[in-house]
């Protein structure tokens, strides 16, 4: 097994595993390596993102939006509009076609808001693997139309009922498994995080966002952004998107965390505004912990948005104040929500409303003249329940009731 350093980011990121997962990173990262280079894995990938995912997404121009606004023009990344409804698939696909040249039969991951449970079981299904995703029993109960897909593409839902039962803890329960089987399983990690290679690999795989961006400010406007934005949960979405543009010094990059219902410990998820280093699952970053140093609890209106921790790379570029965070309240992304239903007829997971949110400050403070980009990271098909709820839409109670009575009357 070739041997390998281990890639940092400043002081973050690292290996931090028992030693029984070495060869299974080695691995892996042996693998990585060679199909970064290799035309034919290259091709191959661009193939499905363009036949089965159906890239390139939609670069569109918020007409109304930016007129309300009085400000800079936006301009939304629609990765809703990926197949499985999110910026997922992007890594899932490049994952799996890895897991089968390092000839595995079976994929696990771990999910919060469903979305990257999703995509690693469809993606399974396209490919005949098996395929077990671990979910936090508070998120299942939150994100039930996704358990029930990817119940539906063949894969069997492990639920977690330990700690918080959230995404940290289905985080934990995929670690256990991939300890005992990583012979013959990849585990499919759904962030820019984790050990040493997954921090790396999934940004690369996910910069296809950033560049198809690049490509198409240009055809539209005749130049770059001057601001990109994007919602922070791991961080796989705002490096897909900020990444390529690093370079280009004048572009601000704003990362938006979940700022939930309050500003105490457990109400919030905004690592930046409270959490410090420390290294937790394999890797060193900024986590919200409690004085005795354990993972505290997190809340966020948005399943996929209340992990603890954010990747290493984000936490480097922090520290660096190349890429600024900020945070958007419960209220705030339901707001976004609604007003860009409302303006331009597109409904963000409530993840990327969080990234809107913080669009529509911004435009307002920018000249016409000026551009933002933001990554609307997912659609918001999976937040219907929630949704529904937080605005109390009575109507859609009483038929949940009618349904639900109606269906266990046929069963009995």
């Amino acid at each position: 097994m070739k041997k390998h350093s281990t890639q940092h980011f400043g002081v973050y990121g690292g290996r931090y595993v028992p030693e029984m997962l070495i060869p299974a990173l080695d691995e892996l990262k042996t693998a990585y390596q060679y199909a970064k280079k290799d035309p034919s894995f290259k091709k191959e990938l661009r193939h499905y993102y363009e036949t089965f995912s159906g890239r390139p997404t939609s670069l569109t121009f918020a007409q109304n939006l930016t007129k309300e606004l009085g400000g800079a023009k936006i301009y939304l990344k629609n990765e809703g509009l990926n197949h499985t409804g999110a910026h997922k698939i992007n890594h899932c696909l490049g994952q799996v076609l890895l897991a089968k040249r390092m000839g595995k039969k079976r994929i696990i991951a771990e999910t919060g808001a469903g979305q990257h449970g999703l995509a690693t079981a469809t993606v399974a299904a396209k490919f005949g693997l098996e395929c077990c995703i671990y979910m936090g029993e508070v998120d299942i109960a939150r994100q039930r139309p996704n358990v029930f897909y990817m119940e539906r593409l063949g894969a069997k839902v492990i639920p977690v009922g330990f700690g918080s039962r959230t995404l940290k803890d289905a985080v934990n329960a995929a670690i256990k498994d991939w300890l005992a089987h990583s012979q013959d399983t990849h585990y499919v990690i759904g962030s820019a995080l984790g050990p040493d290679p997954y921090p790396v690999m999934n940004r690369d795989f996910q910069s296809v966002i950033g560049k198809e961006v690049r490509r198409q400010i240009i055809k539209a406007e005749g130049k770059l952004p001057d601001m990109l934005v994007a919602c922070v949960g791991g961080g796989s979405n705002a490096l897909g998107l900020f990444h390529p543009f690093l370079r280009d010094e004048h572009i601000r990059m704003r990362g938006v965390e979940a700022g939930g219902k309050g500003t105490q410990l457990g109400q919030h998820a905004a690592r930046f505004q409270g959490g410090k280093p420390g290294v937790v699952e394999g890797f060193r970053s900024y986590f919200l912990q409690t004085q005795d140093g354990q993972i505290a609890p997190t809340h966020s209106i948005s399943a996929g948005l209340d992990y603890a921790g954010v990747g290493p790379e984000l936490a480097h570029l922090h520290d660096l104040r190349r890429v600024e965070f900020t945070s958007a309240t419960d209220d705030e992304a339901l707001a976004a929500y609604d007003r860009l239903a409302k303006s331009e007829g597109i409904f963000p997971a409530l993840e990327s409303a969080h990234a809107v949110a913080e669009g529509i400050k911004q435009a307002a403070l920018l000249s016409k003249d000026q551009i933002i980009v933001i990554n609307i990271s997912g659609r918001g098909d999976k937040d219907l329940f929630i949704v529904a709820r937080a605005f109390k839409d009575r109507s859609f109670q009483q038929f949940l009731q009618i349904e639900g009575a109606s269906s266990y009357e046929n069963d009995t």
